[in-house]
C-alpha cells in the first residue's frame, strides 16, 4: 500500500522536472540588458576564478581566432623566439658564430648576425655563411633546430586544424519581425547561406527566454519551446522564413512591445546542418532581443529570374521589409 501511495507523487514530480525547460542558463539570470547570446553566436558568459592555464586553452583560441590574428600571432611568437636565441648568442659570444660581417649593418650588426642566424637555424634553412663554433654555441643551435621542427609541426597542425574546420557561414536578419501570417500573426526572421558550398539537412529549434514573477515575489527566468511553421528542410540553396505562428498556445499570444520590454524578452535559436563538403554536422547560435523585433512588417522578395536561367539572390536584401497590418 505504501508503495502505490508514493508512486504518483513520484511520477509527478518526475513529470514537473521533464516539463520544466532551461536550455542550461538556469532560472537566476535576472540580470536586465543583458543578453544570452551574442549576435556572433557566442555566449555572453564570463568565466571567473578558474586557474591560469585551463584560461588559455592555446589550442582552442588559435583554431578559432580570425585569420589575422591567427598569423599575427605566428609571426610575434617567430619574432620574440629568434631575439631570445640571438641574445643567447651574444651571451655566449659573437666570436663563437664564425662567418659574420659585421659591415653588412649600420647599427647593432652583433644582434641582427645572431638574430638572422637563429632564423636559418630555427627554420634548418641552413645557408652555410655563419655556422657555431664551441660546444656552448653547437648546443644552442642544435637545441633550437629541434625545438623549430617541433614548433613548425604544431603550426602545421593548426592551420590545417583551421582550414579543416566546417564553419558555415550563416547570415540572419537584423531584425525578427512580427507579421501577418495566413489569419493569425507569426513571429518570423530570414536566414541565408552565404557560401557557396550547401548544406543539407537542416534543422532549426527556437525558444523564448522571459523573466517571469512566481507568486512569491520573486523574479526568475522561464524558458518556453516555439513551434516553427517548419522546423526542417532538406536543402538550404536560397532563403529561409523561419516562422512561429502566434496561436492562442504561443507563449507571445498576447504580447505587446511594451510587454515583451518589461519581461527582458530574448528568442534563441539553433540550427544544426551537415556541411556537403566536409560531411560533419555543424550548428550555429543566433538570439534576438526584444528591442530587435519589429512590429507590422513583411520581408520583401530576395530573388529572381526575370534576367537569367538562373534564379538570382541578393544577399544584401536580407534586412528589407516594408510595413504590413497586422491581423487582430
Amino acid at each position: 500500500m505504501a508503495r502505490k501511495l508514493f508512486a504518483p507523487s513520484q511520477s509527478t514530480l518526475l513529470n514537473e522536472e521533464e516539463n520544466r525547460k532551461d536550455l542550461g542558463f538556469g532560472q537566476r539570470i535576472t540580470d536586465r540588458q543583458s543578453r544570452l547570446i551574442n549576435r556572433d553566436g557566442s555566449f555572453n558568459v564570463e568565466r571567473r576564478g578558474t586557474s591560469f592555464l585551463n584560461s588559455i586553452n592555446w589550442y582552442h583560441r588559435l583554431v578559432t581566432i580570425p585569420w589575422w590574428q591567427f598569423f599575427g600571432a605566428i609571426f610575434l611568437a617567430y619574432l620574440l623566439l629568434n631575439s631570445i636565441f640571438a641574445l643567447i648568442y651574444l651571451l655566449i659570444g659573437i666570436q663563437h658564430l664564425k662567418g659574420i660581417e659585421l659591415d653588412s649593418y649600420p647599427v647593432h650588426a652583433e644582434f641582427w648576425e645572431a638574430f638572422f642566424f637563429s632564423a636559418q637555424t630555427l627554420t634548418t634553412v641552413g645557408y652555410g655563411r655563419v655556422s657555431p663554433l664551441g660546444f656552448m654555441a653547437n648546443s644552442v643551435a642544435s637545441f633550437e633546430a629541434l625545438m623549430g621542427l617541433l614548433l613548425f609541426v604544431i603550426a602545421t597542425g593548426l592551420l590545417y586544424g583551421r582550414f579543416s574546420r566546417p564553419t558555415p557561414r550563416i547570415r540572419f536578419s537584423k531584425n525578427a519581425l512580427i507579421a501577418p501570417y495566413l489569419d493569425i500573426n507569426g513571429f518570423m526572421f530570414r536566414i541565408i547561406h552565404e557560401r557557396d558550398n550547401e548544406l543539407i539537412d537542416l534543422e532549426a529549434e527556437l525558444s523564448l527566454s522571459r523573466l517571469e514573477v512566481l507568486p512569491s515575489g520573486e523574479r526568475v527566468r522561464k524558458y518556453y519551446g516555439l513551434e516553427l511553421e517548419r522546423n526542417h528542410v532538406n536543402f538550404f540553396p536560397l532563403t529561409w522564413t523561419l516562422v512561429h505562428p502566434i496561436t492562442s498556445k504561443s507563449p507571445l499570444s498576447g504580447a505587446t512591445p511594451e510587454s515583451l520590454m518589461e519581461s527582458d524578452t530574448e528568442i534563441l535559436l539553433l540550427l544544426r546542418a551537415i556541411d556537403e563538403t566536409f560531411m560533419q554536422q555543424v550548428h550555429v547560435r543566433y538570439s534576438y532581443r526584444y528591442e530587435e523585433i519589429l512590429w507590422g512588417a513583411k520581408f520583401d522578395p530576395m530573388f529572381n529570374s526575370a534576367t537569367s536561367n538562373k534564379v538570382v539572390v541578393n544577399v544584401e536584401e536580407i534586412d528589407n521589409h516594408h510595413p504590413a497590418t497586422l491581423n487582430t
